[in-house]
């Protein structure tokens, strides 16, 4: 029997939805009540993997789980003395980034980021999209950065970790102030966001894209508004992203659409529609990355889809663990965003096809790293020369 019959047989066999969910469950906690959890994604809020004690929830016939308040989102204020992250990782396409906030309140079920938490002491669970940390003062650090001698211009990528335009960047508005700074010293940026609050920024990012100097990226994994809702609960409806798209690209900013994460049995039907409608918006480019399931994610993507859809489980998992070397997940460089074999093959030779039909990605274009001025202002250390 050939891999994709095999993948067809096991895709099909009988499961015991029951015995799934009690091997999720099992050292990790109860499920959290939904009206504690009201809008948010993940159902577990376990301990983090490096604390020396493991903490769950019991009911103790005491009525103690129904007195519990709800998950409200709380954020802290966290001062790093730098703003400007480095990585050499050959799979993207950036070696520096800026993450405004700490967790999200977007609540993406999938999303890779979530394990980060466990270093804060927090659970990447509930905790990852209700217990935030923004850095007030990023703006001056980036200045500070900027300005200091022999910094080499490369385009700075935001939004790659966890989402500048999440719902606080409303009361915070870090992001609009380290693109103030960006845009004064004339340096390169590339955002990604689910959030059509990217909107905002247009009065700074148009003037930026006219001189080659900014570039967004829309994540749409779905036009499902159902499905969105269930897996990304906070973020912006399908219909309000594809709005943002055509918002940056009337106004002169390229924009692409990333359908990230691809997930087989899942979205991975909508393909054609999510780049065909985005086309239709105004997108220029286009790219996806297939589910990733690292540490902590794996337990939580799998829990959710027991609740939300028990009938696809098995299906969904035996193709993610086919394009995974039988595993929920293979960190290898280089196979990490793609996956391997033929379903992750097929799914990008249509993706390809796709974008080509539509005239995506014929060109993609470069952002600018000449017109770089180095700040001068507040708290930056004059030359002595």
């Amino acid at each position: 029997m050939n891999e994709l019959a095999q993948i067809r047989r096991d895709a099909f066999a009988p499961v015991n939805t029951a015995d799934v969910a009690d091997a999720i469950i099992t050292g990790s906690g109860l499920r959290i009540e939904i009206d504690r959890r009201r809008g948010r994604g993940a159902a577990l809020n376990t301990s983090g993997r490096f604390e020396p004690l493991s903490r769950e929830l019991v009911d103790d016939g005491w009525e103690t789980l129904e007195d519990l308040p709800p998950f409200r989102t709380e954020v802290q204020v966290e001062k790093p003395r730098t703003v400007i992250s480095r990585n050499d990782s050959p799979d993207i396409p950036f070696d520096r980034s800026i993450n405004p906030y700490r967790g999200c309140e977007h609540g993406c079920i999938y999303c890779f980021a979530r394990p980060t938490h466990a270093f804060m002491g927090l659970s990447p669970g509930l905790d990852f999209e209700a217990k935030l940390f923004a850095k007030p003062d990023a703006a001056k650090l980036l200045e500070r950065e900027l300005a200091k001698p022999g910094y080499k211009v490369r385009p700075i990528a935001i939004g790659t970790n966890t989402d500048p335009y999440q719902p606080v960047e409303k009361e915070w508005r870090i992001m609009r102030q380290i693109l103030e700074v960006l845009a004064k010293a004339d340096h390169p940026v590339m955002i990604v966001t689910k959030s059509a609050m990217v909107m905002r920024d247009i009065d700074i990012l148009a003037p930026m894209a006219e001189k080659g100097l900014a570039k967004v990226g829309i994540s749409i994994t779905t036009l499902d508004r159902k499905l969105a809702r269930s897996m990304e609960p906070r973020a912006s409806t399908p219909s309000k992203r594809l709005e943002a798209v055509r918002a940056l690209s009337d106004a002169g900013i390229p924009t692409s659409v990333l359908m990230a994460p691809i997930i087989p049995a899942l979205n991975d039907h909508e393909i054609e529609r999510v780049l065909d409608s985005a086309k239709t918006a105004g997108a220029t480019e286009a790219s996806y990355v297939l589910l990733r399931l690292p540490l902590e994610v794996s337990p939580l993507f799998r829990d959710w889809l027991l609740r939300c859809y028990p009938g696809r489980y098995q299906h969904v998992m035996s193709l993610v663990r086919s394009m995974r070397g039988g595993k929920d997940y293979d960190a290898e460089f280089g196979k990490r965003m793609k996956g391997a074999g033929p379903y992750a093959w097929q799914i990008g030779r249509r993706f390809e096809l796709a974008a080509k039909r539509l005239g995506l990605n014929l060109a993609r274009r470069q952002l600018n790293s000449d017109l770089f001025v180095p700040p001068l202002g507040t708290g930056v250390q004059l030359s002595l020369l």
